[in-house]
């Protein structure tokens, strides 16, 4: 009897051990949005397209993103003051969490319907852009929030 009221005050102590661990976490932090920093260096005498560009359809299918939730926001940086090698411009987008396959595919049908070109065509005009503009570099960043 006793070895049995024993056991059973056992798991009522481990049923309350998990809350009360995570409730004594020390960190002051927690894991918020996902942060995407692309840097594009822009060639000499293209500033003025590629930004008519971002103005044009990029900032359309961004203001799209936003509105279906799959961005939180998105902003441009431009480096005032680039050293060689710097990127001239941060595109950053800010989003909540990563996505699966079959969403990844449902988004793709979505935007290539919104595209209303085929896929040939949409990496045909990617790679006229990357006569004047090209990747830098890529970051993956997470924001931290304070806890209350």
């Amino acid at each position: 009897m006793n070895k049995t009221i024993a056991t059973v005050l056992a798991a009522s102590c481990l049923a309350f051990a998990a809350p009360v661990a995570a409730q004594d976490d020390p960190y002051p932090m927690e894991a918020g949005e996902y942060v995407e920093v692309t840097g594009i260096e822009v060639d000499d005498g293209a500033g003025l397209k590629y930004a008519q560009w971002l103005a044009g359809e990029w900032r359309a299918n961004s203001d799209f993103a936003v509105s279906q939730g799959w961005l939180n926001s998105y902003e441009l940086l431009v480096n005032m003051y680039p050293r060689k090698g710097e990127p001239d411009i941060y595109i950053i987008r800010r989003f909540p969490a990563f996505i699966d396959n079959a969403e990844g595919d449902r988004r793709n049908k979505i935007m290539m319907a919104r595209y209303k070109r085929s896929e040939e065509k949409l990496q045909s005009e990617s790679a006229d852009r990357a006569s004047y503009r090209s990747v830098g570099n890529e970051m993956l960043l997470r924001k931290m929030e304070w806890k209350d």
